[in-house]
């Protein structure tokens, strides 16, 4: 909201794009944000009203689209009081080119579009999109500290960033208690509709259920925005990817999708999942120098999912098994540790990078943090000798290393040492 709001008095303001997955919550806070700060909202959906893409098929001029427009919604637009919304934008490419010319001639009105698969849309061929002449923004799933005020645990969020800050300890009981809403974030997730459904009824079932919803959903697109032969390939690829998370070697292999399987074949099913947002690509770099893009291998990444509750709902995890985190799910709960390190520090703008030396010393993460390259180091339990980022540390010299796992706030020999739940503050 707040950024809806500065993005309404900008003086440089232009057409927003409102993009993310399906299901992250777009559409409630474009309606939401019009319902409160505008006179009103002329709303326009292409997916359930198609007949519109008749109205740009003609001419797609701010002057001879308003007065239709304003016929169709059944209410006048007005410039800097009314919301224009284009919503599933991504099936009329005529509407998305229409922004440059809102833009350029009629920026008195205020326009947001939203759309699941717009990254999907835009990369195809035939999309004039309008580069420099819109505002982008990307809608994720909540975040834990997101789920911790849906909880109510506004207190806690606060001592939390506190004792990031000062690397002092958070009391046991307070610790205990984050530990536990952490587990129960990994089975929920981030869908605002999961996160209401379970602060409702805090029934897991129910939950559950909505997931599978969703993951219907993302099945669904894979059919209706994608080409007959790469349907397949799309659905195969999504359904390893929550396999090859339960592996010591978390690095996505392509022979793992189906024997013989190659980069060839299944490039296209994997980018089309980055694009639509329901999973991110963390490439390996093979040099730690800025900036990180320079060096990344192209051949080698892992691929992580980017909602937890969508991913245990996937693998069919029975809530309770990691509520305790009982023994049957060691192997999956180093990469659902990872991924969920992943989703956070994507949340917070950060472009994500892993790094391995020649004799396999690992570590997870390196982001771009003020200025520094830090490495960060994930552990789903307390076991906490890392030998890797001890490895890491002798050849780089970083100011600081961050070390996640189920340990207090602390902070010894150049590692920061923070609990899992904290990964927001980062």
């Amino acid at each position: 909201m707040s950024f809806l709001e500065t993005w309404k008095t900008g003086k440089q303001r232009k057409p927003l794009i409102l993009q993310g997955a399906r299901q992250v919550g777009k559409t409630y806070s474009i309606l939401e944000f019009g319902r409160t700060h505008y006179e009103n909202v002329a709303y326009f959906n292409f997916e359930t009203n198609p007949q519109l893409n008749e109205t740009f098929e003609e001419n797609i001029s701010p002057d001879y689209l308003i007065p239709i427009l304003s016929h169709i919604a059944g209410q006048t637009i007005v410039s800097e009081k009314t919301l224009i919304v284009f919503d599933e934008v991504q099936l009329c490419e005529k509407a998305l080119t229409s922004l440059k010319y809102f833009c350029e001639d009629a920026p008195e009105y205020h326009i947001i579009v939203a759309g699941s698969l717009l990254g999907v849309a835009v990369n195809r061929a035939k999309f004039s999109f309008p580069v420099g002449k819109v505002d982008m923004k990307t809608m994720y799933p909540m975040d834990i500290e997101e789920f911790m005020l849906a909880l109510g645990e506004e207190a806690l969020v606060t001592q939390i960033k506190e004792c990031f800050d000062k690397n002092v300890p958070i009391s046991s009981a307070l610790h205990d208690a984050a530990m536990q809403i952490y587990r129960k974030y990994l089975v929920v997730g981030g869908m605002p509709e999961c996160v209401m459904q379970f602060v409702q009824t805090q029934d897991y079932i129910l939950v559950r259920h909505t997931q599978d919803t969703i993951l219907a959903s993302y099945l669904n697109d894979m059919s209706k925005y994608n080409s007959l032969n790469e349907i397949k390939k799309t659905r195969l690829a999504y359904d390893n990817i929550t396999v090859q998370l339960s592996k010591k070697n978390t690095r996505f292999q392509y022979k793992l999708i189906k024997k013989g399987g190659r980069a060839s074949e299944f490039e296209n099913a994997i980018e089309w999942l980055c694009l639509s947002g329901i999973v991110s690509q963390v490439y390996k770099v093979e040099q730690v120098k800025k900036p990180l893009d320079n060096y990344r291998n192209i051949d080698a990444f892992k691929i992580y999912v980017s909602d937890l509750g969508l991913l245990c709902a996937k693998k069919d995890l029975m809530p309770n098994d990691i509520l305790y985190m009982v023994e049957e799910i060691n192997d999956f709960k180093g990469g659902m540790a990872e991924n969920y390190v992943n989703v956070q520090l994507n949340m917070n703008g950060y472009h994500t990078y892993y790094w391995e030396s020649k004799r396999g010393a690992e570590i997870d993460f390196i982001i771009q943090r003020d200025g520094q390259l830090i490495p960060i180091e994930v552990k789903s339990a307390d076991n906490t000798r890392a030998k890797s980022l001890r490895v890491y540390m002798d050849t780089y010299k970083p100011a600081y290393a961050i070390k996640l796992s189920t340990k207090n706030f602390g902070f010894e020999d150049g590692k920061k040492i923070v609990p899992l739940y904290a990964a927001f503050c980062i």
